[in-house]
């Protein structure tokens, strides 16, 4: 199992989705996984601490987690398969490990919550993950796959602004406590 952390979230500028970057631990690697928007904006209230008037979803999981008597002890990005990824969320109970079927956002939101280690499964880093190339930015990388991923054609030129405020961005010490 390859360690990761929530590098941050991006957002589509062709549709509603958002895509989790995922960076493995000490590389430059990453892996992007696209999720829908409120997954990513429960990812990032949880990020950014921010205090909300009652317990979301991830929260109310993670409270009855708790008063359950388990722990979460991480989650695991298990599998690749048809262009959907897959994810466990391990718990301890007592010493026992129950793994549960997961939606990768639904473990990767619920695992920010309760500062739970996030792992991907090598062959699921091997047959997605990505490092940038020395010579392209990883603003450019993004924005390069996010054209990919919508099918559309986009003219370059028309995403500047985008691509300046991308490469603009201060993301050191995104994620850490």
């Amino acid at each position: 199992m390859i360690e990761v952390t929530v590098d941050s979230i991006r957002v589509s500028l062709m549709s509603q989705h958002r895509v989790v970057i995922l960076r493995e631990v000490g590389t430059e690697r990453y892996l992007p996984i696209w999720i829908g928007p409120f997954e990513a904006d429960a990812i990032t209230v949880a990020l950014q601490g921010m205090e909300v008037p009652r317990p979301l979803t991830h929260d109310l999981l993670a409270d009855m987690i708790e008063t359950l008597g388990a722990r979460v002890s991480h989650v695991i990005v298990s599998d690749l398969r048809n262009d959907t990824f897959y994810a466990t969320i391990v718990l301890d109970l007592h010493g026992d490990e129950i793994e549960v079927d997961s939606r990768p956002s639904d473990a990767i939101a619920l695992a920010v919550r309760v500062n739970a280690p996030i792992f991907v499964a090598e062959h699921v880093m091997e047959q997605a993950g990505n490092e940038p190339e020395e010579d392209i930015t990883v603003a450019d990388r993004i924005l390069e796959e996010l054209l990919e991923d919508e099918g559309e054609d986009v003219d370059e030129e028309d995403l500047g602004a985008f691509k300046e405020f991308l490469e603009g961005l201060d993301l050191e010490g995104l994620g850490e406590d």
